[in-house]
Order: structure tokens, then sequence, then C-alpha cells
């Protein structure tokens, strides 16, 4: 996949994007992404070569700055049956507050809708609030909460600390009908 925007282009994963990787999987800001946490350069390696094939998280796109090729976060969509698609993205915190999440997912979406997709959800953990923030600019609606869903971490005792999540969603129809176009 190719796309460009304005200020990013969202691509595969190539080696010259290990650097980069490293640093937003170095300290995840979420527990969604902590099986993700590397602790060296060579583990960052490692999560890039799995980002090229499709696995877990289904396609995986590293997302970089037009001006200078360097990755900045990533997002990726799996496909859930035929026509529906489950998405995320993980971004580096030092490019937060940019807007670069919102044009990257704008991108996505519109690529998906292109595509073959009538349907695109995402979940976000109830303490995310900035995926929460993404979800809602994204004209997306939060169709419930999941009370102690998942489990990204333990507990200091070892028990599993089961986290509440957001299902957000948008349909073909109403994307067509946001600003966001």
């Amino acid at each position: 996949m190719y796309i460009e925007t304005a200020r990013i282009i969202i691509r595969n994963f190539e080696e010259r994007d290990t650097a980069g990787l490293y640093e937003y999987l170095a300290a995840p800001p979420v527990n969604c992404f902590y099986s993700e946490k590397v602790n060296s350069y060579d583990e960052a390696a490692i999560k890039l070569k799995e980002r090229q094939k499709v696995g877990f998280f289904g396609n995986c796109y590293a997302v970089c700055l037009c001006d200078s090729n360097f990755i900045i976060g990533e997002v990726f969509a799996k496909k859930e049956g035929s026509d529906t698609y489950s998405v995320g993205w993980n971004f580096n915190l030092n490019y937060s507050g940019k807007g670069y999440a919102t044009e990257a997912a704008e991108a996505l979406f519109n690529y998906l809708f292109e595509k073959d997709a009538r349907r695109i959800y995402a979940y976000a953990e109830d303490d995310n609030i900035p995926s929460q923030k993404l979800c809602e600019r994204l004209g997306m609606r939060k169709e419930g909460l999941f009370l102690e869903f998942i489990s990204f971490i333990n507990n200091p005792d070892g028990t599993p600390h089961y986290e509440n999540t957001y299902q957000y969603a948008i349909l073909k129809k109403e994307w067509k009908n946001t600003s966001l176009l």
C-alpha cells in the first residue's frame, strides 16, 4: 500500500524504519501495546519484520512524514468477514497534537471504503482518551462499553488486570456524509 497526503505517507514497513519504530515501542503509552514493548534496537528490528507480514493486527502500515520519510507511527487494518474491518493506530507521542493520527486514519478509512469496506470499527480502552477523541473526530459512533473486556498486563499480585473497552464504528454511508472527505 502507498497513500500520500499533504503531510504524511502511509506505506509498507521498510528496514530503515527500525529506529523510528524503536522510538515509540520502547515506551508504550497505553496497556494495549505493552506486548509490543521493545528494550533494544535488535528487538525493534524483529518487530519490524513482524509488521512486514500479515499477522494478528492484519496488515500494518508505517506512517511517515512526507519531508523526511521518518516513521512517526503506524495504522493497521484487519478484514473481519467480507466487508468489515477492525482498525487501530499507534503513534510516537513526540508527534502528538499535530493532527497526524487524524490525517492517517482519514486516509486509511478512505482507502478501505473505496476498496470494499462497508463497516469499520475500532476499540479504545476507557483510559485511552486520545484514541476515543480520534474515533469521535472521524465520525465514529460509540457502540458500547465492554466491562473488564481484555487484559494486557497483570496486577501487582500477578492476576490479570482487565480493562473496560469502548467499541466505535462507522458505516460507509455514514462516512460519505462526514465533512472529512
